[in-house]
């Protein structure tokens, strides 16, 4: 894998290709990285502007691509914009490996390149990937996918990710790392895209009986209270709490409870140096297992993986 296109297009995203551009486009030979030759394919071979800012002065036209190893694929802004048919048939010819960064997994959609095939994005577009792709296996949890000749990664850096990727798997772990410590950034990161999702704000149901009880419960997380003392505060048998609660909030007792002490739990792990076991105790998850195996079911990562990623440095 030497000779590395970049599919530029308008509306392209100007970081994935700087991306492309500092893992295969500066000569790092002096480390035993490369060298690589990167090719900056545009239709017409026309200068062509990126977003936010700037133009990409392209190298090659498509007929470029077919001589390369690897394909990249770059996210656009638009997801959606039309893809020109002459990149479509350039794509759908191409011999050798594709990579899409980020929402560049819809250009390949759009050239029937995922059908049959695992794919992922940022995780905000993952819907929209699996009504563009119905035919491809969406995976929502993961960095990026290596469908051994087609990849696809998460949003912004896991592009980066799956670029050091494609270096392990034709360079080996050796090199991979090399160039990681160049880029000062960890050979593989740890967990899945889930950690990154903004967790939804809890809506406060309109029935009195039930906020009520769902700001008492708030106020408890870190006891030991369950699904029945939520019954018994709201003033209702079990079975009629249930299904006042799921209307109320489109969620049962249950799996609301665990939600909210979940996110307690990541609260703490965000902003103090509590050690796990108080985080897993003041969260009223209660044991430190019980919070890894909540965490992992949850986000996909362990909690001390998550404050590293995830730590507010406290103010000097």
């Amino acid at each position: 894998m030497r000779t590395v296109g970049v599919l530029v297009l308008p509306g392209s995203r100007m970081f994935d290709i700087s991306v492309v551009s500092e893992v295969w486009g500066v000569d790092r030979s002096d480390a035993g990285i490369g060298p690589f030759e990167l090719r900056l394919c545009a239709p017409g071979r026309v200068s062509t502007p990126v977003e936010p800012v700037g133009v990409i002065p392209a190298t090659h036209g498509l007929s470029g691509l077919a001589g390369c190893d690897l394909v990249v694929v770059p996210g656009r802004v638009d997801p959606l914009a039309p893809v020109p048919p002459a990149a479509v048939r350039a794509l759908r010819s191409f011999p050798g490996t594709v990579a899409a960064l980020c929402s560049g997994a819809f250009t390949l959609a759009a050239a029937r390149v995922l059908d049959g095939r695992e794919a992922t994005t940022h995780w905000r577009l993952l819907d929209a990937l699996e009504r563009a792709a119905p035919r491809a296996r969406v995976a929502r949890d993961v960095l990026f996918t290596d469908g051994d000749d087609v990849l696809t990664s998460a949003g912004v850096v896991g592009g980066l990710d799956l670029c050091l990727h494609l270096v392990r798997r034709a360079h080996g772990a050796d090199v991979a790392a090399a160039l990681a410590r160049r880029l000062v950034m960890p050979p593989t990161r740890e967990g899945g895209q889930r950690q990154y999702v903004d967790p939804p704000l809890p809506t406060r149901p309109d029935r009195a009986g039930i906020a009520s009880t769902v700001d008492w419960a708030v106020d408890r997380l870190g006891t030991s209270i369950g699904v029945a003392d939520l019954a018994a505060h709201a003033g209702m048998s079990g079975r009629t709490f249930h299904r006042a609660f799921l209307a109320a909030t489109g969620s049962t007792p249950g799996r609301w409870l665990q939600v909210q002490r979940v996110l307690l739990a990541q609260r703490l792990l965000e902003t103090t140096d509590l050690p796990v076991h108080r985080v897993a105790d003041r969260s009223g998850l209660g044991t430190p297992a019980n919070l890894r195996r909540r965490l992992r079911a949850e986000l996909g990562v362990a909690p001390d993986a998550y404050r590293r990623t995830f730590r507010v440095p406290a103010a000097s």
